[in-house]
């Protein structure tokens, strides 16, 4: 069995580890990595991906190759001090200011995973302005969408929206309808923001509100059909959750290009000619962008359901 090249990230450098197999279990990882690090087995704090996420290391029987890690990988090693109960103390008590000062503090950006419930765009972009999971978000940005748009009938055209500009209101109203490009417009420039989204299909950064050359930045990531936030998980334990950087901060921009790249390059998007939908007028279910557009032709239905992945 070939032996797996993995590279460690620790707050004492790097180290490359060579003497693992697919069929080592997560037992047997942490044993190592506790070796090499001094880091109690009970305290290990493992992300691995791209974006980084935390490594199950509950599931100690269950080898390297079921837990997705595969040589090459990088596994980023920290103590576990505090880091979960202090991640949840913030979330709850709001913690997250728009006018926090931007310090070059070390972290990693990563993903937050909201739910697929055909919400999401508006959920993301509650979590990076407020630091926490909040459906209850949704229906006010709708609101915000419906009455800048309904009052500017020469910007929002029929043209532009898809749609007239009455019958595009009342749909964004309605809990199951997407947002998107027009949406991430209208709310860059509500809350005065630039909202960039790394698009993983094609591996480039959409930025709303580039050219208004405001002074905050918040990212989301975007596979094909759904949307989830950005943050920046601090190294040390001590740290709190930032999810709104400076426009002049090109580091965070860097890591969120090499992202996008990364996620290209291992087919971490949504194949829109292969997704699940159902369409809520008839419940009939469908796949892929060709039939939902056919369906939509056939029937003049217009109301479609992401179904949870």
């Amino acid at each position: 069995m070939t032996s797996l090249n993995l590279k460690l990230k620790t707050k004492l450098g790097q180290i490359i580890v060579n003497t693992l197999t697919s069929l080592n279990t997560i037992a047997e990882l942490k044993a190592h990595l506790s070796a090499v690090t001094k880091i109690p087995t009970t305290d290990l704090h493992v992300l691995s991906g791209y974006p980084p996420s935390p490594l199950d290391l509950m599931s100690n029987e269950k080898t390297l190759q079921a837990s997705g890690i595969k040589s090459g990988d990088t596994l980023i090693v920290e103590r576990k001090e505090h880091i979960e109960s202090e991640h949840d103390f913030l979330l709850d008590n709001q913690r997250h200011m728009l006018d926090q000062q931007y310090v070059d503090s070390p972290g990693i950006l990563m993903k937050k995973v909201v739910p697929a419930d055909n919400s999401c765009l508006f959920t993301s972009i509650g979590f990076v302005l407020e630091g926490k999971v909040d459906t209850r978000c949704n229906s006010y940005m709708r609101q915000i969408i419906a009455e800048t748009v309904a009052n500017d009938e020469e910007n929002y055209s029929e043209a532009i929206l898809g749609k007239p500009n009455r019958d595009y209101c009342n749909w964004i109203l309605k809990p199951d309808s997407w947002g998107g490009a027009i949406e991430l417009a209208v709310l860059s420039k509500f809350y005065g923001i630039e909202i960039a989204v790394v698009d993983t299909v094609n591996a480039i950064i959409n930025r709303f509100g580039e050219d208004q050359h405001y002074e905050q930045r918040v990212f989301l990531i975007f596979d094909g059909i759904h949307y989830d936030p950005l943050y920046l998980e601090p190294l040390e334990p001590s740290g709190t959750i930032r999810t709104i950087f400076s426009t002049l901060d090109d580091r965070i921009l860097q890591e969120a290009e090499q992202i996008a790249m990364e996620a290209k390059s291992s087919r971490q998007y949504t194949d829109v000619n292969k997704f699940a939908l159902r369409c809520l007028v008839c419940d009939k279910m469908l796949t892929g962008q060709a039939e939902l557009v056919s369906h939509a032709k056939e029937t003049g239905h217009s109301n479609f359901g992401e179904m949870n992945r």
